[in-house]
Order: structure tokens, then C-alpha cells, then sequence
């Protein structure tokens, strides 16, 4: 039997602690066995994984510059939920922890729904709904509703 991909999110922070506890607002959970005073493993699901990295750790795997993702878009992290409900519900708890809700347009086409939040780094992640039969159809069906 094959072992299932995993996705590892590689992500320079500038507070470790409080990206944390933004990541565990919106759902994540830690990983002690891979987590110390420089790198944070946080857990979205079986197969999903963020590693917190301190700015000197993240510099151990690239001679790039760390772009400042306040001024520079480096990505959009988006993630599903069970409803609109958990959409806006993971907002408000990111926005708790210390992010900032909705930095472009919510987007409401009726079968699909998604919202933003900037964690404290300012690093955009996204988390939609979509209506399980709109997306058994395909994309088609999306450009004609």
C-alpha cells in the first residue's frame, strides 16, 4: 500500500508563540514532537501540515530574502470547511487571535463561499464552503451560474 502525499507549509515567522495561537484559532493543533523554541509543527489534518519557522530557522533552507508578505503577496493558503457558518466562525476566531478579517471581497457565489484572514505575519489564508453537488459538476457549472 502506498502511503498517502502529505503537504509541509514552510512558513517564516517573526512571533512564534503568536502564530501558534492564530493557527490554533483557526483549527490547527501542535505537534510537541516536532516543535521547539525555533520551529512550531501545527497540524491541519491527517495530511496537512505548517511549519512555524523562526526567521533565523527559515534562513537554514534558503539564501533568499524573507519577503515581508505585508507589503508582497508570498501565497494564499485556502481550506475548506464543513459550512458558512465555520467559514465566518474560523474568521472571527483568527481575527481573536490577533489577524485581520477579510482583506479583499468576501466571496459569496451561492454554492461557494469564502472569506480571508491575515495572520499576525500578515500571510493570507483563506477558508471556503462549497456545496458538495455544485462541485460534483465541475467548473463548467461554476462559469454558468
Amino acid at each position: 500500500m502506498t502511503t498517502p502525499q502529505m503537504i509541509f507549509v514552510n512558513l517564516p515567522v517573526s512571533d512564534l508563540a503568536a502564530s501558534r495561537r492564530f493557527l490554533e484559532a483557526v483549527g490547527a493543533h501542535n505537534e510537541p514532537k516536532f516543535t521547539d523554541e525555533t520551529a512550531a509543527c501545527m497540524v491541519i489534518s491527517d495530511s496537512i501540515f505548517f511549519m512555524l519557522l523562526t526567521h533565523d530557522k527559515y534562513r537554514q533552507f534558503t539564501s533568499l530574502p524573507i519577503a515581508d508578505v505585508r507589503k508582497n503577496s508570498a501565497g494564499l493558503f485556502c481550506l475548506s470547511r464543513d459550512s458558512r457558518e465555520a467559514v465566518d466562525a474560523t474568521i472571527e476566531a483568527g481575527v481573536a487571535a490577533g489577524g485581520t478579517a477579510d482583506p479583499g471581497p468576501v466571496q459569496d457565489y451561492g454554492f461557494m463561499y469564502g472569506r480571508s484572514v491575515l495572520d499576525p505575519d500578515g500571510n493570507h489564508f483563506e477558508f471556503m464552503w462549497m456545496d458538495a453537488a455544485a462541485a460534483e459538476q465541475g467548473a463548467a457549472s461554476f462559469e454558468q451560474a
